[in-house]
């Protein structure tokens, strides 16, 4: 009898235990999904905290120092929450070469509707250069005038006006590629430079994630079309972009300004850059982005290969464009991307 009592004694007391750790268990999972909760309710509030304490002081500081005017014209000023257009220049210059924009894209940003619109324009469109009084491939334009002559150039080709402009050096696209840790694009075969008049470069494909080297020669490979090329470079752009606007990449936005430094200009006030970056990091998604590339035709001249536009072409643009630039657009333009999507699924 006493050795069952004993007995019975024994196998109790670890039921006692386990009913005291419950206790204090159940209490943290309680207060864990409390915070969660809360965390969730307020996550807005916290990522306009952090981007405050992070990123707007030194940001600004920074972009002060990248703004150049286009010539003696003052930025205009535009609400954060308007629609607003911006040239996005691509400039790869290198050893005894001028300054020609490689990437041009005339951008539309409606930041009510979080939609943004790419407008690819090929570097060798054959069109008038507005100040030079010549027809020329377009991206001369940035090598004899700077931002001023390229503004007022795609300004009479699409018959739409360009807010601001940002120009950055592809030298400095490598370091801040590496500062928010490598971007993902879709590479579904190698890309190789094989041809010796052609800088070397090489870019492994179906890596889930590409540093700065390797996102500079995706957008630099030149031994395959214009389209296809110009094509990558929206691509990364909308991928830097996705990179960019990750919550855990706040801390890391002034020391993405600061690699710029030098390599990055722009007519858009610091303020504004500020304000805008913020709403964005507000928004409960990333901005949906719409591609397009203007269509054409190459032709030689001269024994110079030029890129002819359809004029049927830069009208539906020219269309496009004022409907997203009109706040009171209820009803978008939306481009056609079936022929780049038949051309991205043929060459990737």
């Amino acid at each position: 009898m006493m050795e069952n009592s004993a007995a019975n004694l024994t196998r109790r007391k670890p039921k006692k235990s386990k009913k005291n750790w419950k206790k204090p268990l159940i209490i943290t999972l309680s207060i864990l999904i409390v915070l969660g909760g809360l965390g969730f309710i307020f996550q807005k509030e916290l990522v306009r905290l952090a981007f405050n304490m992070f990123a707007s002081g030194t940001v600004k500081e920074a972009l002060d120092k990248s703004y150049k005017a286009v010539g003696n014209e003052e930025a205009p000023v535009v609400e954060h929450t308007d629609p607003f257009s911006i040239l996005l220049l691509g400039i790869d210059q290198r050893d005894n070469e001028p300054s020609r924009s490689d990437t041009i894209i005339y951008s539309v940003v409606r930041p009510e509707d979080n939609k943004v619109l790419l407008l690819s324009i090929p570097r060798d469109s054959y069109t008038e250069i507005v100040g030079r009084d010549v027809k020329s491939k377009i991206n001369s334009a940035y090598a004899h005038g700077e931002a001023k002559m390229a503004i007022d150039t795609v300004e009479k080709l699409l018959e739409n006006k360009v807010d601001f402009y940002a120009a950055i050096n592809f030298h400095g696209l490598k370091d801040i590629v590496d500062a928010v840790g490598g971007v993902e694009l879709p590479i579904k075969k190698n890309i190789e430079n094989k041809l010796k008049i052609h800088e070397k470069l090489f870019v492994e494909a179906n890596k889930p994630i590409y540093n700065g080297e390797e996102a500079l020669a995706y957008v630099r490979y030149r031994e395959d079309s214009d389209f296809n090329r110009t094509m990558r470079h929206r691509i990364f752009l909308s991928a830097f972009m996705n990179r960019a606007l990750e919550v855990k990449n706040l801390t890391k936005i002034p020391d993405v300004i600061k690699i710029a430094g030098s390599n990055f200009t722009t007519n858009m006030k610091s303020d504004f850059i500020v304000d805008f970056a913020e709403a964005l990091y507000m928004k409960d998604s990333i901005p949906t982005i719409s591609n397009y590339m203007l269509k054409g035709d190459g032709k030689m001249r001269s024994g110079t290969w030029y890129y002819d536009l359809s004029e049927d072409d830069l009208t539906y643009v020219r269309g496009m464009i004022a409907s997203w630039l009109d706040p009171n657009t209820t009803q978008l333009i939306e481009p056609d991307t079936k022929d780049e999507a038949d051309t991205a699924a043929e060459t990737n």
